[in-house]
């Protein structure tokens, strides 16, 4: 949650240490040119669990929103090839008695944050297991005695103990999502303490003299780190190593809103932007995947895809039909190193202080903030950085992109493409 493409060892890291994930991409194959779903939470998940984009997912912000009945998700499309699903951590595509809480989506194991405000705190006095209110008594009266993000890997490891191929049941398979809040800031906390970056210690970066925010920063991520570490021993001990694929990704950019400075770590790597942006700093992100034995080990890909690929490419790895009107393609050809074709176009919308949109097409970008507002044209072949607009010099690309924008999505209620007024 808010984890920077540049905050990860193998994507170029030098402060922050993450010897997990970086073993995740020695063993696997790394992408370089990755998206999230958005530049902000709620919409990134929605592209995630729907296989639809910004400008067709019915969530396309962080409002108090439910998924539909009709909506439909990976789970639900693995539900049918009898997987078993889990998912422990935060959610925020429906508040309960909605139709958008997991239980109603497909899950059927559920523990977490239903609210994505509600996941600020990181010691909550309750939270939610399936469509239950589970009082965490060690948090209550203001205690601080159980750290949210340990109940998610303790939570998970006993889900793939519970639900993993074992010798009695060796056609079992399950899908476990986990959405971890970390490295996520508690705003409320910056903003009355100056630093929102809530763990239970700065360990094992107390001695740096960094300002303090930027260690509590640090040790989140090495928390993060070290509890992928504990999901891929138990997969080994349990002999599942083979038969598991892992995706590890961000729901988007850095932020700063936990009193803390993106630069210090060099948070978006070389690209420009931040969380809230729909330059690259805030929608491009890591992803790694690994899958012994058959994704190539210490691989590397360009391959540019997104968040809406993910439930076609599980529906194809489960041997299954993705749900209809999706806007993503398996890319299980790229994930073994083999020749895809990428998508003719990749969208996102953004509704924060007006209406944002981005469109990316081969190296091609174009990102407008505001219908009144000209576009803004990047060579991302070129200019990574997104340093140099060029549209004046590309007519045409311009008039391509201009009608990708007007063509890529459907109007929503809840966040109508116009002009803010």
């Amino acid at each position: 949650d808010d984890l920077g493409y540049g905050e990860v060892g193998c994507y170029g890291q030098q402060k922050i240490k993450t010897p997990n994930l970086d073993r995740l991409a020695a063993e696997g194959i790394r992408f370089t040119q990755c998206y999230s779903g958005s530049t902000v939470c709620a919409p990134s998940r929605s592209t995630l669990m729907t296989g639809q984009h910004t400008g067709h997912t019915f969530i396309r912000g962080n409002s108090k929103v439910a998924l539909r009945p009709e909506d439909t998700t990976v789970a639900e499309v693995l539900k049918k090839a009898g997987y078993v699903s889990g998912i422990f951590g935060k959610w925020g595509l429906g508040l309960e008695d909605s139709t958008g809480t997991p239980n109603r989506k497909g899950f059927d194991e559920w523990f977490g944050y239903l609210d994505q405000t509600h996941a600020h705190n990181y010691y909550p006095d309750h939270l939610w297991r399936n469509d239950k209110r589970f009082t965490v008594q060690e948090n209550t009266g203001g205690r601080k005695g159980v750290y949210s993000h340990d109940f998610f890997t303790k939570t998970a490891l006993n889900f793939i103990r519970v639900y993993g191929p074992d010798v009695a049941q060796p056609e079992r398979r399950f899908f476990l999502y986990l959405p971890y809040t970390i490295p996520h800031a508690h705003t409320k906390l910056a903003k009355d303490t100056g630093n929102g970056m809530e763990v239970p210690s700065d360990a094992p970066y107390t001695s740096e003299s960094w300002p303090q925010v930027e260690k509590n920063k640090a040790a989140m991520i090495t928390r993060l780190d070290a509890d992928v570490g504990r999901i891929l021993d138990s997969l080994k001990q349990r002999k599942l190593d083979d038969k598991t694929i892992i995706f590890f990704s961000s729901d988007n950019g850095p932020h700063k809103a936990g009193g803390n400075d993106p630069s210090f770590f060099n948070a978006s790597g070389a690209l420009r932007g931040m969380k809230r942006d729909l330059y690259e700093g805030g929608i491009r992100v890591p992803m790694i995947v690994r899958w012994p034995g058959v994704i190539p080990a210490g691989t590397t890909s360009d391959f540019p895809w997104a968040f809406w690929d993910f439930l076609p490419t599980a529906a194809d790895l489960a041997g299954t039909l993705p749900s209809k009107n999706i806007d993503g393609q398996s890319v299980l050809p790229a994930l073994l190193g083999r020749e895809q074709k990428p998508h003719e176009f990749l969208y996102w919308e953004f509704h924060e202080g007006g209406f944002h949109q981005a469109v990316r097409m081969g190296d091609w970008k174009g990102v407008r903030h505001g219908l009144d507002k000209s576009l803004e044209v990047y060579n991302l072949k070129s200019d990574p950085g997104e340093r140099n607009d060029v549209a004046k010099f590309n007519p045409e690309v311009v008039a391509k992109i201009e009608s990708y924008l007007k063509s890529a999505r459907t109007e929503n209620p809840h966040w109508p493409g116009k002009a803010k007024e």
